[in-house]
């Protein structure tokens, strides 16, 4: 069979970077890439970077003598089986819609002949504004394919569709759009997997108003919940108190204590796959008080603590044990040997490592972690907790093969 082009125009926002992940699932497919970055795409990922993955030339300039000498616009537009637009900027679909050809990007769309796909990523606002919609509906009647938008958190804070699909959804619609659909589920290794994931801090009452909790914002776990879910595994986030919204397509259990978290775990089984992130309070108060606890004229009783059941080592132990459990270690000192030693007292498969002693991590968005198996240790470089968690998920989705 003949090798499958795709021409894969990246236009300007965030979520351009989704761009090289679905251009290394294209490659790892043997589906050939010819990428088309736009003046606006070049601000988010490099031509340097897209050129590597794609194995190809990055095309930019519309009047660059040299590419037009080597291959013409025309000849590019029609050069591949299928157009693809991952993000399909708002800009992108309306230049598309009314036939408009002032760059590289919208000549190719107006001169080729062949199938066009679309991923749109937008803020929430402009995909619900009347001249998207108009637009939409449009390049539907005009032929063009669309995968996406998924609803989820944006980058600018705000919340609804308008996100890029993930680069695993966009490389199945590909897949089907060049007859190819068969082969979905090599980039969907976790299909029929279930996975439990815990998520963010617990909180401990003391009274009605007091409470003890810590500094979890629960980005790693809802990250790798996503990245599950994008690898098509079927996901129960469970997840302490957060601001943040539930990735698309997964299961989320709101609980607030580790009793509760625990409750909610062992109901979610059983499972091929527990991934335990949440920072759960080691301690709790023996006694809640009913009524707020008053300030009076002398020092309050110390507050009795007593132990909370222990999530991991329960799971890890227990007779309906996922087939995979992986822990956290957010340590400030002494990172490896703690993460070690927690290997072995929890009886786990894997400790995912993190130096929460780093001013931005707690809270923050990017990690450095350490990959702890009775193999070794593996350092990761400190990147995006997303990039953690399409890693992590990655490397889960390749021990169950």
């Amino acid at each position: 069979m003949d090798q499958k082009r795709i021409l894969l125009i990246v236009g300007g926002g965030i979520a351009a970077y989704k761009s090289l992940e679905l251009t290394r699932l294209l490659r790892r497919a043997g589906i050939a890439v010819r990428p088309i970055l736009t003046k606006a795409g070049a601000q988010f990922v490099t031509p340097l970077s897209l050129s590597a993955l794609a194995e190809d030339k990055v095309y930019s300039d519309l009047f660059s003598l040299t590419d037009e000498a080597e291959m013409g616009h025309i000849e590019l537009s029609r050069s591949a089986d299928l157009v693809v637009l991952a993000p399909a900027t708002a800009d992108l679909m309306a230049k598309a819609a009314n036939g408009l050809a002032n760059d590289l990007a919208s000549t190719t769309l107006l001169a080729t002949d062949k199938p066009v796909l679309m991923a749109p990523a937008m803020n929430v606002r402009m995909w619900g504004h009347a001249a998207t919609q108009r637009n939409l509906v449009t390049l539907k009647a005009d032929g063009v394919s669309f995968v996406g938008p998924d609803e989820g958190a944006m980058a600018c804070g705000e919340y609804g569709p308008g996100r890029m699909a993930e680069p695993a959804e966009i490389f199945q619609a590909i897949l089907a759009a060049l007859g190819l659909a068969t082969r979905a589920a090599t980039v969907r290794p976790l299909a029929g997997k279930r996975a439990i994931v815990t998520a963010g801090p617990t909180v401990e009452a003391i009274d009605p108003v007091r409470m003890l909790t810590n500094r979890s914002s629960g980005k790693q776990g809802y990250a790798i919940a996503d990245a599950l879910a994008a690898l098509g595994a079927e996901v129960t986030l469970v997840s302490g108190p957060t601001a943040l919204p539930a990735p698309s397509g997964v299961t989320r259990v709101d609980v607030e204590s580790a009793r509760e978290m625990l409750a909610a775990c062992e109901a979610a089984l059983p499972a091929d796959i527990a991934v335990c992130v949440a920072a759960v309070a080691d301690w709790r108060p023996a006694a809640t008080g009913a009524q707020k606890i008053k300030k009076g004229t002398s020092a309050p009783d110390p507050i009795a603590l007593v132990e909370n059941p222990d999530i991991l080592a329960t799971l890890s132990k227990g007779a309906r044990r996922p087939r995979l459990v992986v822990g956290f270690a957010a340590e400030t000192n002494d990172l490896e040997a703690h993460a070690q030693a927690k290997l072995a007292r929890k009886g786990c498969d894997w400790i995912v490592a993190n130096d929460v002693s780093i001013a931005g991590t707690l809270g923050g968005d990017d990690n450095a972690v350490a990959l702890v198996t009775e193999a070794g240790i593996e350092r990761w470089a400190r990147m995006a907790k997303g990039e953690v968690a399409r890693r992590l998920a990655e490397r889960i989705a390749a021990e169950l093969a």
